[in-house]
């Protein structure tokens, strides 16, 4: 084979991965609306339509979405607007303790009034013994050496303070 000729070859060798990259599919459609796709062709009584499919090479970035208008929102008002907050975290307990007191009680081991009786059970576990007196609820938590720590609840699951 002549040298020319392995050059031409070459060549042609180097050009396939790229046209290879691209191929036909059928989009097959029977009469109940199922869809199939093959590169076979479609069977008798099925819809054909021909659609080209692009396989892109890893690593390629195609964006779905067009993109984002960020000097105006939706509605055409200025994005530079700050955010209203329309509603915002009731316990149940009136919100007397805020996420960081409820934290630093939880951190050590106290049961100020305004808890929650999941927050208590979170913090102590099952209680030992439970009453209820009067439309308040006790937790009764059995500790070591015969000493007992009682929290008591209102009517609303949350915890009362000393009176």
């Amino acid at each position: 084979m002549r040298p020319e000729n392995h050059l031409l070859l070459w060549s042609a060798l180097l050009c396939l991965p790229a046209a290879a990259t691209a191929s036909n599919v059928h989009r097959c459609e029977d009469a109940s609306g199922k869809i199939t796709f093959t590169t076979l062709g479609c069977p008798d009584g099925h819809s054909t339509r021909l659609q080209r499919a692009f396989n892109a090479p890893p690593g390629t970035r195609i964006d779905v979405l067009p993109p984002a208008n960020t000097a105006q929102t939706a509605r055409g008002k200025p994005a530079d607007q700050t955010p209203v907050v329309v509603g915002t975290r009731d316990d149940g307990c009136g919100n007397r303790l805020s996420a960081e007191q409820r934290r630093a009680a939880i951190i050590n081991q106290r049961t100020p009034p305004g808890m929650t009786q999941r927050d208590v059970e979170s913090l102590l576990g099952r209680p030992d013994k439970v009453t209820n007196r009067n439309g308040e609820l006790h937790y009764v938590y059995n500790q070591k050496k015969g000493r007992s720590n009682k929290v008591t609840f209102d009517e609303n699951g949350c915890v009362k303070g000393k009176r």
